[in-house]
């Protein structure tokens, strides 16, 4: 009995995820080699191709882990999570999540926050670009508009917190760099990702920096983030803060 499109579909994806459909296999014409084995191949041939993918995404994470072990986490979380858009790029918003809960990696626990990173990284590459707000912009605001103003993150701009230095973790990674021992106990970072012409970059944010551009991504106006950001550190200046982020184009230009 032939398979409505749905039903095809649905059986390709358990079939990928790693079950056997006796139904599936039925309706698969074999020759010279047999059903089972040709729909065996496929399934190889799209989890190896997702995986590699994943490790396109995720290089800090391949890097630290090795490629063996990477290909096994990368594998275990392809039979989850199958793609639900044709964009490869787009692949792997779950991973780290995904990497936070498997046991094999419970030994390395800044792991997971390297991959949110690894995630920004080719989020803010792949993000369209998009005006940023300018000085001039808001100087336009009028005066007593400022304390309710709200502003919006960039499209591509994320905040990447981690009680792990992940941005030393990320730059002893890289390719060509020096094999320094870097201590995780040292303390965590606060990283503000973003795009750049050709590709994306991060820079650390201190404490009060940190707590004030999460308060504005959290939909909180201006005068609210900036008690954030003093309750995460008192030293913190709101005048120096921000113009240094506005410097950096990370807000998004109000929308006309």
């Amino acid at each position: 009995m032939p398979f409505a499109l749905p039903d095809l579909q649905a059986a390709f994806a358990a079939h990928l995820a790693g079950e056997e459909r006796g139904e599936l296999i039925a309706a698969v014409i074999g020759d010279s080699i047999p059903a089972a084995a040709r729909l065996r191949v496929y399934r190889h041939h799209v989890q190896h191709s997702l995986a590699s993918a994943l490790a396109a995404t995720f290089p800090t994470v391949q890097a630290l882990v090795g490629d063996d072990f990477f290909r096994a986490l990368a594998r275990a979380f392809v039979v989850r999570t199958l793609p639900c858009q044709p964009v490869l790029a787009e692949y792997g918003a779950g991973f780290a999540d995904f990497v936070a809960d498997h046991e094999p990696a419970r030994t390395l626990p800044y792991l997971a926050d390297v991959a949110r990173l690894d995630w920004a990284l080719n989020t803010a590459f792949h993000a369209a670009p998009a005006p940023a707000l300018t000085p001039a912009m808001l100087a336009a605001v009028e005066a007593e508009r400022l304390p309710s103003l709200g502003l919006r993150l960039s499209d591509g701009v994320l905040l990447v917190r981690s009680e792990f230095p992940i941005d030393r973790i990320w730059a002893a990674s890289q390719p060509g760099a020096s094999l320094e021992q870097v201590d995780i106990s040292s303390g965590g970072a606060d990283l503000l990702v973003m795009r750049r012409p050709d590709d994306a970059a991060f820079v650390p944010l201190a404490a009060g920096e940190a707590a004030f551009v999460a308060s504005l991504d959290a939909g909180n106006p201006l005068a609210d983030s900036a008690e954030a950001g003093l309750r995460a550190d008192p030293s913190f200046d709101l005048s120096t803060g921000f113009a240094r982020l506005l410097a950096l184009g990370v807000f998004a230009a109000p929308q006309q």
